[in-house]
């Protein structure tokens, strides 16, 4: 919609807010609608990892052998109800599908092109006046033996395959690293990679949009977007309805709600991940630390440790489960010395929208002038500015960026 003047977005989390700030950028209007405010989604408490050399399809062929073992053991990093709920395993089915070698494959490669763009995306957003700050960073990683490292080295280096930079090195047998106990013997090092602190930095992200003029409204519950004469209209429980040139729903793991009656079918499910903040003792951990096996991530925040674990299945809005989090410390207390587990502040549960096939729902709906912005999975904060970006190319020119193209919403 190339004369697009005014916008509205419903979404105030990194995606919504990229998406407002580029398009201000090109001199657009924008609205800003949320149900509950900044960063209140899967935008605060994930682990702020920018990491496009792991920014890789979530169903691998691994998962044939982790999956039903995971089933069984309660403190698994994945988690699905075991309930009659005939959606949710349509959608785990539906996963599992995707988990081949060509599946994986084919989803790298679209995959790649955004993920080569993602923290040049970042610098753009610092140099234009966001004031935050990305963290360059080494990954510390993690493993108590050495076949554990296997199928996560094998996993990066087809991501360097396919065509991205991948520095990944294994520490020297003996080399010891702070705060990690003797149980750790296989270390590498990841570096080219960044961090932020999430919640402050999409705040600083809405701060300056608002700074340019947009208006971002909380409390803001949308029960439908449709197309009308001329644009889309917005339907806010207690609010005028809104009307504009159009509108991008970017409402993460709430998604379905508002486009499925707009011609989207992929489905998307809440992935929901937990995390907690600890105190270290002595220095603090000044760089991330991952354990794959455990799939549990740690980045430094605000003089504490972040940790951040599991993949569950559930609702959004489903209560938080206390048993995730205390299966995220057994899970790694053998793993760190020096880190208080048991002094727990922010804990957290956020819910990450998945797609079966891995990819992001970025580009038109069905509907005129009413776009989708999400389902990037674990991958929304590092994809974010990148997926902004290129969606107001395609909002205010007609073109669709190359690197969005295998993310169409109507695949």
């Amino acid at each position: 919609m190339p004369d697009t003047k005014n916008v509205v977005i419903v979404g105030a989390g990194m995606v919504g807010l990229a998406t407002a700030w580029h398009l201000q950028e090109r001199g657009v209007e924008v609205t800003i609608l949320d149900r509950r405010g900044v960063a209140a989604g899967a935008s605060w408490g994930n682990a702020g990892w920018l990491t496009p050399a792991m920014a890789m399809p979530l169903a691998d062929p691994s998962l044939w052998a982790y999956g039903p073992q995971a089933m069984l053991d309660p403190d698994a990093a994945l988690s699905v109800p075991f309930r009659l709920d005939t959606a949710l395993w349509g959608f785990v089915a539906r996963f599992m599908s995707h988990a081949t070698p060509g599946a994986w494959q084919r989803a790298m490669a679209a995959l790649t092109p955004i993920d080569r763009m993602a923290l040049e995306a970042y610098d753009e957003l610092e140099a234009g006046g966001v004031h935050a700050t990305s963290y360059p960073s080494r990954w510390v990683i993690g493993f108590e033996r050495e076949k554990e490292s296997v199928p996560f080295v094998h996993e990066l280096r087809n991501v360097a395959k396919a065509g991205q930079e991948v520095r990944l090195s294994r520490l020297p047998d003996g080399v010891r690293v702070p705060h990690l106990s003797p149980k750790v013997r296989s270390i590498w090092s990841l570096e080219g990679q960044r961090y932020i602190e999430p919640g402050p930095y999409v705040e600083a992200l809405a701060t300056s949009v608002s700074a340019r003029g947009a208006k971002v409204v909380t409390d803001a519950q949308v029960t439908a977007v449709r197309p009308v004469a001329g644009g889309a209209e917005v339907v806010v429980q207690g609010h005028d309805t809104l009307r504009a040139d159009a509108v991008v729903v970017a409402t993460g793991a709430w998604l379905p709600d508002l486009v499925r009656p707009l011609g989207v079918r992929t489905r998307v499910q809440a992935g929901r991940g937990y995390s907690f903040s600890v105190p270290v003792e002595g220095s603090p951990i000044d760089h991330p630390v991952y354990f794959p096996a455990r799939r549990v991530a740690c980045t430094p925040y605000q003089g504490r440790l972040r940790v951040a674990g599991t993949m569950e299945f559930r609702g959004p809005d489903e209560p938080f489960q206390p048993g995730r989090v205390r299966a995220i410390v057994r899970s790694v207390r053998d793993l760190f010395e020096g880190v208080d587990l048991d002094t727990r502040v922010d804990e957290w549960v956020g819910s990450r929208p998945v797609t079966p096939d891995g990819l992001p729902l970025v580009g038109r709906t069905a509907a005129p002038g009413v776009y989708v912005a999400g389902g990037h999975g674990m991958w929304g904060i590092v994809l974010g500015p990148a997926t902004g970006r290129a969606l107001a190319e395609q909002m205010t020119t007609g073109r669709t960026p190359p690197e969005i193209a295998p993310f169409d919403p109507l695949r």
